[in-house]
């Protein structure tokens, strides 16, 4: 880098928040986030691919609230007509 060229400086989180505000997507992941912490959070959960915070499968819970777990089962379909 040259003597006459400024190194770039990372913008304040203030100034972020304020390009947030106006609907720029100032975090990777981040679109649709209306503030700079709206954005922050769905960049994470989309890192994390959306994973459920409990221990429980899908199944389990689907069991429990005595959901059919295969819908696609005319034996347990209550819309099928075939």
């Amino acid at each position: 880098m040259s003597s006459g060229q400024q190194e770039r400086q990372q913008p304040t989180r203030e100034e972020l928040g304020r390009r947030a505000k106006e609907g720029e997507t100032v975090v990777p992941g981040g679109t649709g986030g209306g503030s700079l912490d709206a954005q922050e959070r769905l960049s994470e959960g989309r890192r994390k691919g959306g994973l459920s915070t409990t221990t429980e499968s899908g199944e389990e819970r689907a069991k429990q609230e005595e959901i059919p777990v295969n819908p696609l089962d005319p034996e347990k379909c209550k819309t099928c007509n075939d």
